[in-house]
């Protein structure tokens, strides 16, 4: 079974940081769920994760009170920041960014590179978040906005008024009230044959069924939410965090609002993506972790935002 990251990310980039856009002038309107001071057991019960991923041990974690929103942050949603700000994203930036190779839209000549270690990653030009499969596809405005490094990820935010969520809050609100369970809706995968999430059925990275109805994202609110009113916090996309990621942080974490470690080179991403498989990356647990550097964007990866 393969354990690297790269399996499920795209290949790491780096990048300088740049400036955030001004605020917005007036806040954007975000579907959000309240939380109230919540103590919670972080981290894999069942003994499933990665040792390199560092989902344990299980530990306490309390947590002051904020809000998340209840989806991922949406095409339209990001459309509305970038035509306030006039912001241009990482992978605009560069002319390229990652695609899945089954999902790519565009000519050959538009092929930029292939990684020899996980050559379903292709670098596509023309791929951002206007275009998520590459020049000719158009993101459809109620998909999870993808290409996103974590820098523009925060930089959405600091117009926007809110953050990114710390690992501690995002894996709180993931698990939607259930306590110690392996998915955010129980123990089973497809209670009932049923999809609760969107991730790869088939034989990966070849061939998708499309069991679930979608070969790459699905629209925001697709599946059930969790008990907290959450939306695809498992498949569909990973979800930037704010941490910088490290192996043995639970080792050490603070149980107190825990905010990750001071310094790293990789970010923390959350909940696996349409790419996600048992086969080689079961990371749509709850407590399953992932990571990037924060220049890095693909056609897998968003956010959501918190605030308090």
């Amino acid at each position: 079974m393969e354990t690297s990251m790269d399996c499920c990310t795209s290949k790491s980039r780096n990048a300088a940081p740049r400036p955030l856009p001004a605020p917005a002038a007036a806040h954007p309107r975000h579907a959000q769920v309240p939380l109230d001071t919540a103590e919670f057991a972080m981290g894999d019960a069942f003994g499933e994760g990665y040792p390199a991923d560092g989902e344990q041990p299980v530990h306490a974690v309390r947590l002051a009170p904020y809000s998340i929103d209840v989806t991922t942050v949406t095409v339209a949603m990001f459309r509305a920041f970038v035509e306030d700000s006039g912001y241009v994203t990482v992978a605009e930036q560069e002319g390229r960014s990652a695609v899945f190779h089954l999902a790519v839209a565009a000519s050959r000549a538009d092929i930029a590179a292939v990684d020899a270690a996980v050559p379903w990653w292709l670098e596509v030009r023309g791929a951002d978040w206007r275009h998520p499969h590459g020049p000719l596809s158009d993101a459809e405005p109620d998909h999870p906005v993808v290409h996103v490094s974590w820098d523009d990820a925060v930089a959405y935010c600091a117009w926007a008024g809110r953050r990114l969520p710390t690992e501690a809050e995002w894996e709180y609100a993931a698990r939607g009230g259930l306590k110690g369970r392996r998915f955010a809706w129980g123990d089973e995968l497809n209670p009932g044959g049923r999809w609760l999430c969107n991730i790869w059925q088939g034989r990966f990275p070849y061939e998708n069924t499309g069991a679930d109805g979608h070969l790459a994202t699905a629209p925001v609110r697709t599946y059930p939410p969790n008990g907290f009113g959450l939306y695809e916090v498992a498949g569909n996309v990973w979800e930037w965090c704010a941490d910088w990621f490290a192996p043995d942080y639970y080792a050490q974490s603070p149980s107190a609002d825990p905010q990750g470690p001071p310094t790293g080179e990789r970010r923390v991403m959350r909940g696996g993506s349409y790419l996600c498989h048992h086969s080689y990356c079961h990371r749509y647990r709850v407590a399953a972790r992932s990571a990037n550097t924060p220049a890095s964007s693909s056609g897998n990866c968003g956010f959501r935002t918190v605030a308090r």
